[in-house]
């Protein structure tokens, strides 16, 4: 994703990047140089977001037995 620099050296963080990074007006992010010369942009409080799968990973509470699975599979129940 291309953006482009103003006069005062400002740019826009493109949305994409700021949904994956969870950055909402008043986050403070950080630039580091990586090792290959890249510029990496993090938040500076490291909080990262749940990905939409990560929300959906869970127990969803007391389920069936084996039997009772194999009895519903072979039209017992």
């Amino acid at each position: 994703m291309a953006t482009t620099v103003t006069a005062k050296g400002q740019v826009t963080i493109p949305k994409p990047v700021r949904d994956l990074l969870g950055i909402v007006p008043g986050s403070k992010v950080d630039f580091r140089r990586a090792a290959d010369g890249n510029v990496v942009l993090t938040r500076v409080d490291g909080k990262r977001t749940v990905s939409r799968f990560a929300k959906l990973r869970g127990h969803a509470g007391e389920g069936l037995t084996t039997d009772a699975i194999m009895a519903l599979t072979r039209c017992e129940a």
